[in-house]
């Protein structure tokens, strides 16, 4: 069955909310469900921006100092407990995701409004899972003791934005990628013996959200220095991770996006698509947009497509209609880029 939407994973390098919305809603006309503000300002560069607010904590100081060489994410720059804190009585400040989003949804009202946005589009919003910010710049040997407080701080964050938003505009999504690092051993031992825990970390992530309101997961291998932190072998691994969620999770996961590197066109990299267990109402999404379409071997994008259909036909949930996208955000491409990669998800739905 042929691609039928787009879906954007939130990061697009423009200059701000509204610059990103009009872009999209002018160049991908049909297929759009979903919206994003683009990530853009102080958000452009996914975690940093809780980097930044951790930095203003009197009772965190720096382990690793920043300044490492860009691309390696061994390198971030790592926070401690200051001596003598109690991380049983610590506080966080607030977050910041709220309140740039508010200020981005009164950007799309205003445009849904004038017709820029087509009637039925959802605002959607993107968050971090509470561990990817405590993994990457806390001490390992002290984030356990700050993740709980840290998840609490976020899920209030996200019950703040929610409640100020009309639950049939809004859409959020869950970014998944630290956990992929840890679950294939590219940053530190973890593996199977961190499946469980991360299971019901995304699936406590997942029962956040509403009911009524689409909750998507957005499982990635990273994009610091434009690069994963290794390529996935199959789809496997995310196949797993998403059926879990979805046998954990208390609601349905809406809508998912898979990694697909622009390389990849081996059947056996989409095969484990048959076993996905998923509800057959969760919307999926796969990454056929290439960042880099000139360096893709001709014919590349259709041989996906069609192996996605084959092995979507061997699954539980059988053949259905798909969206695509790019692997990552757009937040990383250069902004001289943007336009032409939003004009490709265009041109790839109207040609499948």
């Amino acid at each position: 069955m042929p691609a039928d939407h787009a879906h954007f994973n939130g990061s697009v390098n423009l200059a701000d909310a509204e610059s990103v919305m009009r872009e999209i809603a002018a160049r991908v006309p049909s297929g759009l469900r979903r919206i994003p503000d683009g990530e853009t300002g102080d958000r452009s560069n996914w975690i940093m921006f809780q980097f930044q607010k951790f930095l203003q904590l009197p009772w965190l100081v720096p382990a690793r100092p920043p300044g490492a060489a860009d691309g390696e994410y061994e390198q971030l720059p790592l926070l401690r407990l200051a001596d003598g804190a109690d991380p049983d009585q610590v506080g966080w400040p607030d977050l910041g995701y709220a309140d740039a989003y508010l200020g981005s949804y009164q950007v799309f009202a205003a445009l849904r409004e004038q017709g820029v946005i087509p009637a039925g589009v959802r605002f959607q919003v993107e968050y971090p899972t509470p561990m990817a910010s405590i993994s990457g710049y806390i001490v390992p040997e002290q984030q356990q003791a700050l993740l709980d407080s840290y998840e609490r701080a976020m899920f209030a964050d996200l019950s703040r934005l929610l409640s100020a938003i009309p639950a049939d505009e809004v859409a959020v999504q869950w970014d998944v990628a630290v956990e992929f690092g840890i679950l294939e051993e590219a940053f530190a031992p973890g593996g199977a013996q961190a499946f469980d825990a991360i299971i019901a970390a995304l699936a406590r992530c997942v029962d956040q959200v509403p009911a009524g309101i689409p909750v998507g997961l957005h499982l990635c291998y990273g994009d610091y220095g434009h690069q994963h932190f290794m390529q996935p072998e199959s789809l496997a691994l995310q196949v797993r991770v998403l059926n879990a969620v979805t046998a954990v999770a208390a609601r349905p996961v809406s809508f998912v996006s898979f990694t697909v590197p622009q390389y990849q066109r081996a059947e056996s990299y989409f095969a484990p698509l048959a076993g996905l267990a998923a509800d057959p109402g969760t919307e999926l999404n796969f990454a056929l947009v290439p960042y880099h379409p000139a360096e893709q071997a001709q014919g590349t994008t259709g041989d996906q497509a069609r192996l996605v259909d084959a092995a979507l036909a061997a699954s539980p949930g059988g053949r259905r209609d798909w969206g695509i996208c790019t692997e990552c955000g757009m937040g990383r491409a250069s902004r001289e880029d943007i336009p032409a990669l939003l004009d490709l998800h265009r041109q790839i739905i109207a040609a499948r």
